[in-house]
């Protein structure tokens, strides 16, 4: 009914309009008939963005989103405190995993080389957030063009590094399932005498899968239509409706993102089965020693000496330590897939109102799980901590745990 009074109303006004501008009509070859259809394309026009508008409203509310809001306004100091720590972690954890001890096993150069990935990407992001989030002020907005290059140089240098992150952990994931489940197979050997071009191969197709976003964001120069002398305003652009930007989304949800998760899941499926097996096999040479319970055993020295090798022991703990990285990247990667899959799915209104609120705190995981290995392989390697401690320390203690512990095979961490 508000529709039909304003298209009469529109209809009066140019009734009584157009005998005062007759020679301007004719001037342009213009008639009643003409304005009025234009009128009626201009109303669609309003109605059809009053209906998007209508059709995204509803999207993402609720008290969850009101934390994700609080959060955002201290992620600039959060993010950074992280990036100092990770940094200084990962530094630490290069300059112990290339001692020579440590550099025999293929599993170790493959975490150093997860370390150098994750220090770059902690390195560029402390710049990028102290600007971003500290230097300028809530709600303020850099649109110079240097801005929105450095914004370009951010999005593509952390997507390629995160990306070689991801393809260095399903790397690991698969040399330990390999070392587990065929130890002297044929695959072993071969991973085995090609394990530098197994690291290299993540560094070489990062940037090929990443292909797609370079094309995808631009900067783009925009001016005020509200002033008349205005400079010029730069900022990234993506078109929404593009074909490439749906199949990028594609790509970096499901290809990148959610298919090495579910690689993963099932590996650490297998090693956690590993790891009951074993645990379950200690169990049971526990009970074969128990002398009350197997009193008739004529020979008790000889079950006494069934105990578990103490390789097989420190090759639990390297798995169990694998078990956790992995099960960190999973907590970490497998939430920001979901939501790229559902931009995908969904598209406009979910990606416009849902997926930002979710982007610092996607950020923040990234960041924990590139700055927490130094404490994983801490607290859960114990070749690590003494080399550690033979490396920053000094100690003789460290130099006769060293000795012992480096008569272990490729497989021991």
């Amino acid at each position: 009914m508000m529709q039909d009074t304003g298209s009469q109303m529109g209809k009066a006004h140019l009734q009584h309009r157009v005998p005062l501008n007759e020679t301007v009509l004719k001037d342009h070859h213009l008639t009643s008939t003409d304005i009025e259809k234009f009128v009626k394309l201009w109303q669609e026009f309003q109605k059809n963005m009053t209906a998007q508008v209508d059709e995204c409203q509803g999207y993402c509310q609720g008290e969850i989103y009101n934390w994700l809001r609080a959060y955002n306004s201290i992620h600039g100091y959060v993010s950074l405190m992280i990036c100092v720590f990770g940094t200084i972690a990962n530094i630490l954890n290069i300059m112990v995993l290339t001692r020579k001890e440590m550099a025999k096993t293929p599993i170790n150069n493959i975490l150093k080389w997860l370390a150098v990935a994750d220090m770059f990407v902690m390195l560029e992001y402390i710049p990028y957030t102290s600007y971003q989030y500290i230097y300028m002020g809530p709600g303020e907005k850099d649109l110079s063009y240097t801005w929105a290059v450095c914004l370009l140089v951010h999005m593509h240098f952390t997507q390629i590094l995160h990306t070689i992150s991801i393809g260095l952990t399903v790397t690991l994931a698969v040399w330990r399932y390999v070392a587990i489940r065929h130890p002297n197979g044929g695959c072993a050997n071969f991973l085995l005498a090609h394990s530098r071009e197994a690291i290299l191969l993540p560094f070489i197709l990062s940037p090929i899968l990443c292909l797609p976003t370079y094309f995808v964001f631009q900067v783009r120069e925009t001016y005020d239509v509200d002033k008349v002398n205005s400079e010029a305003l730069y900022h990234v652009y993506f078109d929404k409706d593009s074909v490439l930007y749906r199949f990028n989304f594609w790509i970096h949800s499901v290809l990148i993102k959610l298919l090495p998760c579910g690689i993963l899941i099932v590996i650490s499926a297998v090693l956690m089965h590993v790891l009951c097996e074993a645990s379950r096999r200690r169990l049971k040479l526990r009970d074969y020693n128990n002398p009350a319970k197997y009193a008739i055993q004529p020979n008790l020295n000889e079950t006494k000496s069934k105990k578990p090798p103490r390789c097989d022991r420190r090759n639990d703990r390297t798995t169990l330590l694998l078990v956790a990285v992995l099960v960190l990247f999973l907590i970490t990667e497998f939430p920001q897939g979901l939501l790229g899959l559902l931009s995908g799915v969904m598209e406009k209104c979910f990606f416009a109102h849902c997926y930002p609120p979710f982007g610092e705190l996607m950020d923040l995981l990234a960041l924990i799980n590139a700055a927490v290995g130094f404490v994983l392989y801490g607290l859960m390697s114990k070749q690590f901590r003494t080399t550690f401690r033979s490396l920053f320390m000094k100690r003789h203690f460290g130099s006769t745990e060293m000795t012992r512990l480096t008569r272990v095979t490729t497989t021991c961490v």
